[in-house]
């Protein structure tokens, strides 16, 4: 099976890109314009696995167009470029409301009080099955003015860690390779977001990631790819840490660089 599915998945890879696919990744991906040549190549060969095998369903009256399974794809399969990838397998579908929409919710306190209700949300990750996505937060990613926010970024973050286990003890722990270093650097620069939000003041960090260790993963995700010259400068243990898991370094991409280190 496992041999099957590598050569389908070579096969997907191997064939033409779509023109009109391509044109859709460079009107309305910012970041794609950004990439090595190589790196454009490869991702365009895991978007199409990544389409072939998830399933995209459009909610809260969206129909489903080509344009948004592209875009959506295109972020989710940069965080795969230059690793081993099983692509997502916990995900099997992508569902995807027109705006920001409500969920229900339940919270306990410390003294045990359960509360529930409804919240709205830009976008959501399970373990198992479902990402839900707001598309006009999708279309904010990259936008003048957004800073590092990509919630495309943030919630296929959380997939990679529900499947490496980054955030499942310690608070970070990754099961597959214990590295002390990484634990140590993600640890630390959680507890100093903690302080810089409790203080106030302009942060490179999204200050949702001091609500948990998992948050705090999928937000230095979406800076390390949307605004790397600033995290680099002002949190280069984590962005280092980062450069070594996805394996790339996106400060040095030509067209970062010449945007003034955001892209």
């Amino acid at each position: 099976m496992l041999l099957i599915t590598a050569s389908r998945r070579k096969r997907l890879r191997s064939q033409p890109f779509p023109h009109d696919w391509e044109r859709i990744l460079e009107r309305e991906v910012p970041i794609y314009d950004s990439l090595p040549t190589a790196d454009r190549q490869e991702l365009k060969g895991h978007i199409q696995v990544f389409l072939a095998e998830k399933q995209f369903e459009g909610a809260g009256g969206l129909s489903m167009t080509d344009a948004i399974r592209v875009i959506i794809a295109a972020q989710a399969c940069l965080l795969l470029l230059h690793r081993e990838t099983d692509y997502y397998p916990g995900l099997s579908s992508i569902v995807v409301y027109p705006d920001e929409y409500l969920a229900p919710f339940e919270e306990m306190d410390e003294s045990g009080v359960v509360t529930t209700g409804t919240d709205r949300r830009s976008g959501e990750s399970w373990e198992q099955g479902t990402l839900v996505l707001s598309w006009e937060d999708v279309q904010m990613a990259g936008v003048d003015g957004e800073g590092a926010y990509n919630v495309v970024l943030h919630e296929f973050a959380h997939q990679l860690d529900a499947e490496d286990g980054i955030t499942d003890a310690a608070p970070f722990f990754p099961r597959r390779a214990v590295r002390k270093h990484w634990q140590r650097t993600l640890e630390a620069e959680y507890e100093r977001l903690k302080k810089e939000v409790d203080r106030g003041g302009i942060l490179v960090l999204d200050p949702y990631g001091a609500e948990s260790p998992a948050e705090f993963f999928a937000v230095a995700t979406e800076a390390f790819f949307e605004n790397p010259g600033g995290l680099k400068e002002h949190h280069l243990a984590l962005y280092e840490e980062l450069s070594r898991y996805y394996r790339q370094d996106p400060a040095a991409w030509p067209a970062i660089i010449s945007n003034g280190g955001e892209a």
